[in-house]
């Protein structure tokens, strides 16, 4: 099988060999054909580098990278034919119209003159610009500027698209446009390497995800499996009447309870046994007269899973003693 992306052993070192920084530490994983593969990790991290690599802004100090059966060492150029980049700073030339924008990008690719217009069209009003196509774009918003983005990187039918940080700073409404945007290119068979650190839409959009940290892949897997692999971060969400904050105390310390948050006018409980916190938590409130307004558990979320991997907090709360999570170590192909 070919697939979209191969990488082993890639290593980045800034600065002089043997006393530089080491962002990237030999990782390997691997990209299926047609899968929307989420990348994501806390700054710092290693994450804008190896994308960096991967589409040849930046030369690897080690290993090897293939993009759709290309060497990037050996055969950048094809590679490159093969790719759609849209970076987090937006590429649009403001100065242009939106056909102005993609006639210029698709020279740059070396479109056919006779395919540049049918092209440009077919995106522009898949990405309802079409009726803006003679405007500046420096009259877009933020949103309309991100779907020309998005077009521009596809005006030369590349098989794989890389996008990074492609939703943060938009409206709902525009965010939830490029989210779909995304599906309907994946539906129609493009492979999407996306790199966020927006874990929810991650969650959302990615068959897989790779999470990094410290410049090595330390989980890879479906969002799914990696969300069943830590169930010790399980939790019991409840909201009581006259007040929850004034028993956070108490509820932290309730047997079993491991980590404690306060999530709006909610008390978000973590255990390893949700069921055998539920008796407890109504009992103490029967024992103080207080009203029980929502109570549900709560399964772990992908930022849950994020932030246990890369040593992040929870959120503000009251803890006890917990057990060391598991490390997952990362794997290269589809788990």
């Amino acid at each position: 099988m070919t697939f979209a992306i191969e990488v082993e052993n890639l290593t980045k070192t800034y600065g002089r060999a043997g006393s530089g920084t080491l962002a990237v530490d030999r990782i390997n994983f691997q990209v299926q054909q047609g899968e929307i593969f989420g990348f994501l990790g806390p700054n710092g991290a290693g994450k804008t580098t190896t994308q960096r690599m991967l589409t040849t802004l930046l030369e690897p100090s080690g290993g090897r990278i293939i993009v759709q059966g290309h060497d990037l060492k050996e055969n950048a150029y094809h590679a490159k034919r093969e790719i759609g980049m849209v970076p987090e700073e937006s590429n649009v030339y403001t100065e242009l119209s939106a056909w102005d924008n993609l006639m210029f990008t698709a020279s740059l690719y070396r479109v056919a003159r006779r395919e540049r217009s049918e092209v440009a069209q077919r995106l522009l009003q898949e990405f309802g610009l079409w009726e803006k196509r003679d405007v500046k774009a420096e009259n877009f918003s933020k949103g309309m500027r991100r779907r020309l983005s998005i077009a521009m990187a596809l005006i030369h039918k590349p098989k794989l698209l890389f996008l990074d940080e492609p939703t943060p700073g938009l409206d709902a409404q525009s965010g939830r446009t490029i989210l779909n945007l995304i599906r309907q290119l994946n539906a129609e068979g493009a492979t999407v390497f996306l790199t966020t650190h927006q874990i929810e839409e991650a969650n959302q959009l990615c068959d897989r995800v790779a999470i990094i940290n410290h410049g090595k892949i330390a989980a890879i897997d479906t969002p799914e499996r990696l969300k069943r692999s830590f169930q010790s971060v399980q939790s019991v969400e409840v909201a009581l009447q006259p007040s929850s904050q004034a028993h956070s105390q108490a509820l932290a310390l309730l047997p079993g309870v491991t980590k404690m948050i306060k999530t709006g006018d909610k008390q978000r409980l973590y255990t390893q046994d949700p069921p055998a916190l539920l008796p407890l938590i109504l009992e103490y409130a029967t024992a103080h007269k207080l009203q029980v307004v929502s109570l549900s558990t709560l399964s772990p979320s992908l930022e849950d899973v994020f932030l246990q991997i890369t040593g992040g907090q929870l959120g503000t709360g009251l803890e006890t003693p917990e057990k060391p999570m598991p490390h997952m170590r990362g794997k290269g192909g589809r788990q």
